[in-house]
């Protein structure tokens, strides 16, 4: 998530002894005592960027700062809207929340008073750049595609980005993440155009999480910023946990803590590594009726293969595991793993199953001798949460 305090001191000290000197922030110039040459000096404000400046580094930010008193009110707009800031303890200094947006215009207005209640004020106006090229965010497919249900309680935020970050910390900064029931959480980067979050424990169940990307003037890249904000809503649902154990052959199904669903179960059969169903966490992600399922590596004739249409298939992995209805061999169910890798159901079991689940989901498989990969699907709970915080750029 982006951090309120930018980092400003360096650009900001250089760029106020330059403001200071030239007289162009619209500062009132004072003395250094009141007209009656006794008493506290007067306050002065000093605004960066300065009056009149234009093709500004919309990362850089608005910078207010007071001398010889304290800020008492600053007011940033562009069209016609406030831009978020905060005070310093001492409100000796203001700074804009979120880099600024490029190609616009801002007007800035700020008083102060000293320690004898003198007022002070100064304004600025100025012009954001034109970026040379723009980068913005977007959901990943499977969650925006389902934004009109509810999500399980292990359900990461994935952004993509239309192009290479090579700025990773200014962009993860720019990210916001708001739960109405909060719980630790941590961003790690996927190559350079993904970066997903994840909490350090599942989310609670019922409630609304919003994901803000903050784009608009973060400095992706050289010459590269982002020119819209980005913001999606999540309704996370019911806490949904299917237990499977893969030498019992059984599922054992809790929502909300409750036990509701028992499901005799078989998985693969173990004669290949593919043909191994995976013990770890795994994710549901997506479902399909039917799905068309193909043996890997496999051509027609060819021993072990495969070409079949599954009814109620819910996908939990990249590597082709589902649950699905059983599409024979029912006398396995409960007693033998017999399947190609996926995990098969009774026909009422499965249909269920397919009805009731969620995006996000927990699936927790144990009893099989091949583990799950943190990255084979949304398995992201396979990685310790340790390991997983230093992916972020700002570990």
């Amino acid at each position: 998530m982006r951090s309120t305090d930018r980092v400003w001191k360096a650009a900001a000290i250089g760029a106020c002894a330059v403001v200071l000197a030239a007289g162009c922030t619209g500062s009132n110039k004072t003395t250094t005592r009141n007209e009656a040459g006794t008493g506290p000096a007067d306050a002065q404000v000093a605004i960066t960027p300065a009056k009149g400046a234009s093709k500004v580094r919309p990362d850089k930010g608005v910078l207010v700062k007071a001398t010889g008193g304290k800020l008492d009110t600053v007011s940033v707009t562009t069209g016609g809207k406030q831009v978020p800031g905060t005070f310093s303890a001492d409100r000796t200094s203001w700074r804009s929340t979120w880099t600024l947006k490029p190609s616009a215009s801002y007007q800035v207005s700020a008083t102060a008073k000293n320690p004898a209640g003198k007022p002070a004020q100064a304004q600025s106006a100025f012009k954001t750049l034109k970026p040379d090229e723009t980068v913005s965010a977007s959901l990943d497919y499977i969650l925006e595609g389902n934004l009109d249900d509810t999500y399980g309680v292990g359900t990461p935020i994935i952004l993509n980005f239309d192009r290479e970050i090579f700025n990773k910390a200014e962009v993860e900064k720019a990210l916001e993440v708001k739960a109405e029931k909060p719980v630790e959480g941590a961003w790690r980067w996927l190559g350079n155009q993904q970066v997903i979050y994840r909490t350090k424990k599942y989310w609670p169940a019922h409630q609304k999480v919003t994901v803000t990307a903050h784009m608009a003037g973060v400095r992706a890249a050289k010459g590269v910023y982002g020119v819209k904000d980005f913001t999606r809503t999540l309704e996370i649902g019911a806490s949904r946990i299917s237990r499977l154990n893969l030498k019992s052959h059984k599922m054992t199904v809790t929502v909300d803590g409750k036990r509701v669903r028992k499901v005799p179960i078989s998985a693969g059969n173990g004669t290949t590594t593919e043909y191994t169903t995976t013990s770890g966490t795994h994710l549901t992600m997506e479902k399909g009726n039917p799905v068309r399922m193909i043996s890997p590596g496999r051509k027609k004739g060819d021993p072990g293969y495969y070409d079949l249409m599954i009814n109620y298939a819910v996908r939990i992995s990249w590597s082709g595991e589902y649950l699905h209805q059983t599409s024979g061999e029912e006398y396995c169910l409960g007693r033998q793993n017999c399947s190609h890798g996926c995990v098969r159901q009774p026909a009422k079991d499965a249909q269920w199953f397919y009805k009731t689940v969620q995006p996000g989901d927990i699936v927790d498989i144990t009893g099989s001798d091949r583990g799950l990969d943190w990255q084979n699907g949304w398995s992201y709970w396979e990685l310790p949460w340790e390991k997983w915080k230093k992916g972020s750029a700002l570990a």
